[in-house]
């Protein structure tokens, strides 16, 4: 049974077009049954269980990301993509394949998100967007930094295809990390920005994965049920640069 959220978005979706000239249904049916927490816990999660850092009643950049499962090598897997380091914001940080809604996208409330997620993956990662079936759209957070409403999107990639940074001078690598490591304590860190904001994060491929996206990566963690007790004293600093 899909969840109302999943019914909102893949009927609207269905209604009123697709991207690349397909439509995106948004359905956990066929899903592998290690992905069926993460189904589950989309289904039912409140924003604030995701962030403490929710969109304000009026403004904001409307944007999605692409929470991207795979099966690879060593398993489950996860792809992320690391920033070039010369972009004027979040350089050189590791996140998850997305950016702002444009106005072909569609309604914010609507499948817009869901568009954008997909559009913008392909845009950055060069991926396929036929071979990835969106299970599930989590509540929309605030990036307060940048001023982005955030919605994410999850999807199962069902049939992988090549990926690598489209755009060098936006897009630094793309890479997938398997959940094993993303799960093992001695990867997980907590970081401590200046500012004074603590948050976990995760030492996973030769890089810090921190701020927003490994926020959402622990809390989808934490809700699937995979999450494994760790050394949270354990703290990397950050510079005013981050």
């Amino acid at each position: 049974m899909r969840s109302a959220r999943e019914q909102q978005y893949g009927e609207e979706a269905a209604l009123d077009g697709a991207v690349a000239g397909r439509e995106v249904p948004v359905t956990a049916d066929g899903l592998p049954e290690w992905l069926a927490p993460v189904a589950r816990a989309a289904g039912t999660i409140e924003p604030r269980q995701l962030s403490r850092f929710l969109p304000p009643e009026h403004g904001g950049r409307q944007s999605a990301v692409l929470i991207l499962f795979g099966h690879g090598p060593r398993g489950p897997e996860l792809l992320l993509m690391e920033r070039a380091g010369t972009l004027r914001s979040h350089a050189g940080q590791p996140s998850f394949p997305g950016g702002a809604l444009d106005p072909e996208d569609g309604d914010p409330e609507g499948p817009g998100p869901v568009r954008a997620a997909l559009r913008e993956a392909q845009e950055e990662t060069g991926l396929d967007p036929s071979g990835v079936q969106v299970f599930g759209v989590l509540p929309r957070l605030y990036i307060p930094v940048s001023g982005f409403v955030v919605t994410p999107v999850l999807g199962w990639w069902r049939r992988p295809s090549p990926v690598g940074a489209v755009d060098q001078a936006e897009t630094a690598r793309v890479f997938t990390v398997p959940v094993a490591d993303l799960t093992d304590p001695a990867h997980r860190v907590t970081t401590r920005h200046p500012s004074g904001h603590v948050g976990p994060a995760f030492l996973v491929e030769n890089a810090l994965v921190w701020g927003f996206t490994a926020g959402v990566i622990d809390r989808i963690l934490h809700y699937a049920g995979w999450e494994i007790p760790w050394d949270r004293d354990k703290q990397v600093p950050l510079d005013w640069r981050s």
